[in-house]
């Protein structure tokens, strides 16, 4: 390298010191970090399009979009929550937010700040959204267009029942939007099968990539609404985004070609282990590894039994004993756990990400350290 002092000033900065357990972004595989290096060409070359259409394919298949449309967005999840929102609510049309955790209140801030009415369903952290109380949410709402539902809130560490939730939300006519930002990848998704019209994620989570690219399944019946929309902007125009696709192969502003790149490897990898089941079932034993070793240690899990994350476990701590102290002493340790997120759960809880690239000796090394870690911080209470 020419200017390999630049690279070796910045690498200081930057250089992995930790063995990541985060919320994202996440550790990624050796092979995703190979294929990222490779020099960038035209984002409208045949080549590229070769890439983006393979990459649209494999998505589908993993997701189960029989019918609709996955495109590929250069931003963070979140700007595919805004998108189904500007794209599938009419201006000041009702939307029922469902709300678990601190993602769930975000979905509420994009829903109000774009123009729309808010209802919501709250429950208190740890807890999932109930069938029965969506449906006498809904009956009380009858004028809401959709409902919104975060699959997998990476705030408590909880999984809601996404197709028994999606059934009665269609049973009432409604769309059904998905926040399946650390879902999916991670946790079972089928698309058309559950009867779902928006389902977002993002590559830093359960694939294993560096963050910037975002992922987004739409229904027929969305995409429907999406093209009658009026005002909903440019940059998140679902219906440009097909359009461009379908013409050009590729999305209509410069794509984000390495996550992208990187995105198509894990795909593959997936199938080269056996397929999607194989691989959910790897992060199935990952979360039960961990809350196991976490209940061992003599530590409680803050989601209610039966609604476990597949992917993250929200940990809270014993009296006397705040999360960032658990975090800040198993950072020193080499372990980059994740703090505890959200209102009245920040101090009392830390969480531990079980996404992206890591071995069950990893996991552990991380739960013999996390031991050690909490006795020694109660001897000091």
């Amino acid at each position: 390298m020419q200017f390999e002092d630049a690279y070796k000033e910045v690498y200081e900065i930057v250089k992995p010191r930790y063995k990541l357990f985060t919320a994202g972004p996440v550790a990624c595989f050796p092979e995703v970090l190979e294929i990222m290096k490779v020099q960038m060409f035209s984002h409208r070359s045949k080549e590229y399009k070769q890439m983006h259409v393979d990459t649209v394919e494999r998505l589908k298949k993993f997701l189960e979009v029989e019918k609709g449309e996955v495109l590929l967005f250069p931003s963070s999840g979140t700007g595919v929550m805004e998108a189904s929102i500007r794209n599938g609510v009419s201006k000041g049309g009702k939307v029922l937010v469902t709300i678990i955790g601190a993602f769930g209140k975000r979905y509420k801030q994009v829903v109000e700040t774009n123009g729309r009415k808010a209802v919501t369903l709250e429950y208190e952290p740890g807890k999932a959204v109930k069938p029965e109380d969506l449906d006498e949410a809904l009956k009380k709402n009858p004028d809401v267009e959709a409902v919104t539902i975060t699959y997998n809130e990476t705030s408590t560490g909880v999984l809601n029942p996404l197709p028994e939730l999606a059934k009665v939300a269609k049973e009432h006519d409604k769309l059904v939007f998905v926040d399946a930002v650390s879902a999916m990848g991670g946790a079972d998704i089928k698309f058309t099968k559950w009867g779902l019209d928006v389902v977002f994620g993002s590559s830093q989570k359960a694939f294993g990539v560096p963050p910037g690219l975002a992922i987004g399944a739409f229904s027929e019946e969305f995409i429907e609404i999406a093209n009658k929309m009026e005002e909903r902007g440019w940059y998140f125009d679902i219906s440009r985004y097909i359009k461009v696709q379908k013409e050009k192969q590729g999305p209509p502003s410069t794509p984000a070609m390495p996550q992208e790149f990187g995105l198509n490897v894990v795909l593959r990898i997936i199938e080269k282990m056996g397929g999607k089941e194989k691989w959910l079932d790897m992060y199935k034993k990952r979360s039960e590894m961990i809350r196991n070793g976490v209940r061992e240690i003599g530590l409680e899990i803050l989601a209610e039994p039966g609604y476990e994350s597949p992917t993250i476990t929200a940990v809270l701590t014993p009296e006397g004993i705040k999360g960032d102290q658990v975090y800040n002493a198993m950072r020193e340790r080499g372990f980059e756990l994740a703090k505890g997120y959200g209102e009245g759960i920040k101090e009392k809880t830390f969480r531990i990400g079980n996404m992206g690239y890591m071995t069950f000796e990893d996991i552990e090394e991380m739960l013999q350290n996390l031991k050690e870690v909490i006795e020694e911080l109660k001897a000091k209470v």
